[in-house]
């Protein structure tokens, strides 16, 4: 049976090419860089830089290119203010923070047009709204003056209540209300409008009124 079993390989011959000199002194290099990569810049280093770095404060858009402990050593003795005295420092730190760009005042100067402009209109009082009177250019005053106004009373809520009841503006004074005091009570009264009793809640509400008016001195 075996001078019967003769073995015939499908392939005539497997062996793999051997590589060239040059391709066998590149795969023995583990430092080889590989396609699309580049050296890294510390003299006589053979990795790949992967990390950048700038080159100075004046050249930050420039770069060099370490591998990775590189990279952490050049980083280490990186001083941004290096050379620089401590007025410059904290100029450079506050343009920083307005992102390195210049920056103008709203507001506009002493002597702009927009500053003269609007002087001359407070003089003659435009180009601005006083409500409240405060330079005195709606009652006759000289512009720019403050002319004073006579304060009216303060009231509370319980006074200007009492004065609606008696029928009276804020303005009333002590004889006002009097009279119209007496006015009401006669008019409501039963014994002033021949006994009708119909008007005995507003006469309540009169009397209760002209007592916070006189607790609040008014009356």
């Amino acid at each position: 049976m075996a001078g019967a079993f003769q073995y015939k390989p499908k392939f005539v011959d497997i062996r793999v090419r051997p590589p060239t000199p040059g391709e066998a002194a590149q795969t023995d290099d583990v430092y080889a860089l590989k396609p699309g990569e580049r050296a890294c810049d510390h003299p006589g280093c053979r990795l790949a830089g992967s990390a950048r770095a700038p080159k100075s404060r004046d050249m930050l858009n420039e770069h060099y290119w370490f591998c990775q402990p590189h990279a952490a050593e050049y980083n280490r003795n990186w001083n941004f203010f290096a050379g620089m005295s401590d007025g410059e420092i904290k100029q450079r730190q506050a343009q920083s923070a307005q992102g390195d760009r210049p920056t103008w005042d709203f507001k506009a100067g002493r002597f702009s047009r927009e500053a003269a402009a609007a002087a001359q209109g407070f003089g003659q009082g435009k180009g601005y709204r006083d409500p409240f009177n405060l330079f005195g250019s709606g009652n006759g005053g000289a512009a720019g003056v403050r002319t004073p106004k006579p304060e009216g009373r303060r009231l509370g809520k319980l006074e200007r209540n009492a004065l609606a009841d008696l029928d009276l503006d804020e303005n009333a004074d002590a004889p006002a209300i009097r009279a119209r005091y007496i006015e009401l009570v006669k008019r409501t009264h039963p014994d002033s409008n021949g006994g009708d009793r119909s008007a005995e809640h507003k006469l309540q509400r009169v009397i209760k009124a002209y007592q916070q008016l006189r607790k609040a001195k008014m009356a």
